[in-house]
């Protein structure tokens, strides 16, 4: 079996989301649809993103939409980055800090590897490794 893995994530504000991401880790907006391109929304969500795909990072996507109930974080899953270079794993580790929570310093670890978690303001747990 052969299958793609793409993170969907359903946010509070997806095209602030989008631009955080698109600040911190490079990449841009590969393509957006809002419930008013389809026949029959209601005024009230027609600015409301539907899908979103976004690429960053030197290529990895991400999938976003908007979501219509509350959300919480879930410490159960987590999005890594991994770096051939520690400067742009640091860079990486500091941007998608801001406004949100350290979990794990971004230091040399026992195994020989950069590693560091923050969790962002938007609620998603990032884990950035460097590998020399």
């Amino acid at each position: 079996m052969t299958a793609k893995l793409t993170p969907y994530i359903s946010s509070k504000d997806a095209r602030a989301q989008a631009e955080f991401y698109i600040q911190a880790l490079g990449g841009e907006i590969v393509s957006i649809m809002t419930h008013g391109q389809l026949p029959g929304a209601p005024e009230a969500i027609k600015d409301k993103v539907m899908h979103m795909t976004l690429s960053v990072a030197g290529g990895n996507l991400l999938f976003l939409s908007d979501a219509f109930e509350s959300l919480s974080s879930n410490r159960s899953i987590a999005l890594g980055l991994s770096f051939g270079d520690e400067t742009q794993a640091r860079e990486a580790y500091a941007q998608l800090g801001q406004g949100g929570t350290n979990k794990y310093p971004f230091e040399l670890q026992p195994w020989g590897a950069y590693y560091g978690e923050i969790e962002d303001r938007f609620g998603i747990t990032w884990q950035i490794v460097s590998q020399p």
